[in-house]
């Protein structure tokens, strides 16, 4: 994996990205981060791949005691029945692994919850299978701080890049003349972004009036 230099960078032709167990339970004993946090940005993450046709996968284990999938996310793409697991690590399920492989791309990005197990144990596996693998910290989470940050120090030992969301969004995107999924972005923002997505929106307002103006 480079880890300097332009193919360093994420690019949307050569990633998947892999939603990992984003349950009710694993959400009952998150610690880590405030969890409607953890929602906004996987949500966000999920919005910024379909914008950018990146294939997604979503994934859950044994969803009849864990739960469904998070509505948010679910909601992303409707179609799409997750994946629904007993292994504890998604790598193991070839259910999983021969979509990633059948794809042939590299740039593997992983969310999971909890950080210290089912984003851990993919993404070292996965590292050691050849794959550039990039851990999205703030769209995963542990049940306590402790936990995911160790799991993070953990899996960048072994070479597995750490992220957040909008780094992901913003290294996919690029340049801003790539106006077709300027706009898809620019909503993204928005919705998901936070106060730079409350600051955008007043800076679009402040034109707005501008123009309406004429001055």
């Amino acid at each position: 994996m480079p880890k300097t230099g332009l193919d360093a960078l994420l690019r949307p032709a050569d990633s998947i990205l892999v939603l990992i167990d984003h349950q009710p339970f694993q959400f009952t004993n998150l610690h880590s981060h405030e969890p409607t946090m953890i929602v906004n940005n996987v949500i966000g993450l999920a919005k910024a791949a379909k914008a950018f046709d990146v294939p997604t996968i979503l994934t859950t284990v044994i969803q009849d005691r864990g739960g469904y999938l998070i509505k948010g996310l679910q909601d992303v793409f409707p179609e799409q029945q997750p994946i629904d697991r007993t292994f504890i690590n998604t790598w193991e399920d070839p259910n999983v692994t021969d979509v990633v492989k059948k794809s042939g791309r590299k740039q593997l990005i992983l969310a999971a919850l909890w950080s210290e197990v089912c984003l851990a144990m993919p993404t070292i596996q996965a590292l050691g299978e050849g794959y550039d693998v990039y851990i999205v910290t703030d769209a995963s989470g542990g049940v306590s701080a402790e936990a995911h940050d160790m799991a993070v120090r953990r899996m960048a030992q072994a070479g597995a890049i750490p992220m957040t969301w909008l780094a992901v969004m913003c290294e996919w995107q690029r340049d801003w003349a790539r106006e077709k999924t300027a706009a898809a972005v620019a909503e993204i923002l928005v919705a998901h972004g936070g106060a730079t997505g409350v600051a955008f929106a007043w800076e679009m307002q402040l034109l707005a009036g501008h123009a309406k103006s004429g001055a």
